[in-house]
């Protein structure tokens, strides 16, 4: 490949519900999205990195300059996950998986609105070190993009359950709750939504959290009569509760078997990932456990009632996946037209000067600041007229992945115009990767016909 065509490929790599279990999603999460980003930016062959960590899933996505090179660096990230547990993603897979997670359609619950908060909290986290460039931002922003489209657009999240309230769903369908206690575990978003549920049917909410004031708060939203406690107390409360809901972000277990032992007959649903409730607790007489796998029987129904809004969902992905690959194709076509007109830029400058120097000789005198600007004017016109049709043919190109063209193209124009830069591939520094200053003098007809955006 001709120096400085190499493009930035994506790979992926998913750890969800669809394909794994609950404790391979915890065997593949990292201390915090930031921790997982930044040990992927240590690999040699990263330059972009991005990771979300849900209750479901665990997802990994870097850039490098070869496939295999990104390949490989998940592989060593995702090492402790089973095989069977890891879904693989190559470039285009990995844009089109982004943009169907924003739309819910790859959620637990199909169309789920919480996943658009979390994916953009996860591209904060990868912004906050440095991690994304040119190729994850536009993936990352098409895929927010797309997500509000399908909710604005579509009835996909109409009527849609929460993991939260996909739980006390779950949990109606198996015990009587009417007039019952509940205890959450947890003040989060997602232990937010389960106390909203509950409240319609519970006769009294407990909400335990490790830091009581944020209990306080989420207690006092709740129309049901609701009282905070601390985490402490959940050997006691857990006696007086029906139903325990746990959800927090806690990388150790919160609820031990021993916690259990005198609660009696309970319902415990762990939505928590890693999970709260160390699983031992299962084997406890009148103690049913319940994890995500779980709920997700629950989950069928709701799936069938959006199954036509998923279908134009799946549509508007289809195009705007179609955008954005094109739009990867106009920036790596603008690289090598920027480097070409700068090397023209170059070759221009060293005839300027010549002529400049000859004319100088021959009337024995200095050439006129208007003679000069003449000059200059005439010069840039030429070069963007002799290089309007390559411009063209080289975006017409990259867009049809045909680098044999591109790679011919730059060899026909010599050595003058080759890529030069120790730092990699050149970077526009304005649309259409022409140079500012011949940009300003050059004719508006050539300007326009150089810099229309396909």
């Amino acid at each position: 490949m001709t120096p400085g065509t190499e493009t930035a490929v994506v790979a992926g790599v998913s750890v969800s519900h669809s394909h794994a279990s609950i404790e391979q999603i915890e065997a593949a999460a990292a201390d915090s999205q930031r921790e997982g980003i930044k040990q992927l930016l240590n690999h040699p062959d990263v330059s972009e990195a991005f990771v979300l960590q849900t209750c479901n899933r665990v997802e990994a996505y870097v850039v490098s300059a070869d496939p295999e090179a990104g390949r490989a660096a998940l592989e060593w990230y995702f090492e402790a996950v089973a095989d069977e547990a890891i879904r693989e993603l190559n470039h285009e897979a990995s844009l089109r998986h982004l943009m169907s997670v924003a739309c819910g359609i790859e959620s637990l619950v199909l169309g789920e609105d919480q996943i658009i908060g979390q994916l953009r909290n996860a591209y904060e986290d990868a912004r906050g070190v440095g991690a994304t460039g040119p190729t994850l931002e536009d993936a990352i922003l098409k895929a927010l993009h797309v997500g509000e489209r399908a909710r604005s657009e579509t009835a996909i999240n109409e009527g849609a359950l929460s993991i939260g309230s996909a739980a006390v769903t779950f949990a109606e369908s198996r015990h009587e709750l009417e007039n019952a206690t509940a205890l959450i575990i947890g003040a989060g978003e997602i232990a937010t939504l389960a106390a909203k549920s509950l409240e319609e049917s519970a006769d009294r909410v407990l909400v335990a959290n490790r830091t009581v004031p944020h209990a306080e708060h989420l207690a006092e939203q709740l129309e049901a009569d609701a009282s905070a406690v601390e985490l402490d107390s959940i050997p006691a409360v857990a006696a007086e509760s029906d139903i325990v809901v746990s959800a927090t972000g806690c990388p150790d277990h919160v609820v031990e078997k021993s916690d259990l032992e005198a609660a009696g007959e309970t319902c415990v649903i762990d939505i928590a990932q890693p999970r709260d409730v160390e699983p031992a607790a299962a084997s406890l007489d009148d103690i049913s456990v319940y994890d995500l796998d779980a709920i997700e029987d629950i989950t069928d129904e709701t799936k069938a009632q959006r199954r036509a809004a998923a279908e134009r969902v799946e549509s508007m992905i289809d195009d705007e996946l179609e955008h954005l690959l094109n739009q990867y194709k106009r920036k790596r076509a603008d690289q090598i037209i920027s480097a070409m007109y700068e090397g023209a830029e170059r070759v221009k400058a060293r005839e300027l000067k010549t002529a400049v120097s000859k004319l100088t000789q021959e009337r024995d005198g200095d050439v006129s600041d208007a003679e000069q600007e003449i000059l200059e004017s005439m010069a840039d016109a030429l070069v963007g007229q002799l290089l309007s049709a390559p411009t063209q043919s080289l975006r017409d190109a990259a867009e049809n992945d045909d680098w044999s063209t591109i790679s011919a193209a730059l060899q026909l124009f010599g050595p003058g115009l080759e890529i030069e830069s120790s730092e990699g591939p050149v970077t526009p520094s304005e649309p259409g990767g022409i140079p500012k200053e011949m940009r300003e003098r050059m004719p508006a007809s050539v300007i326009e016909q150089l810099s229309e955006d396909n």
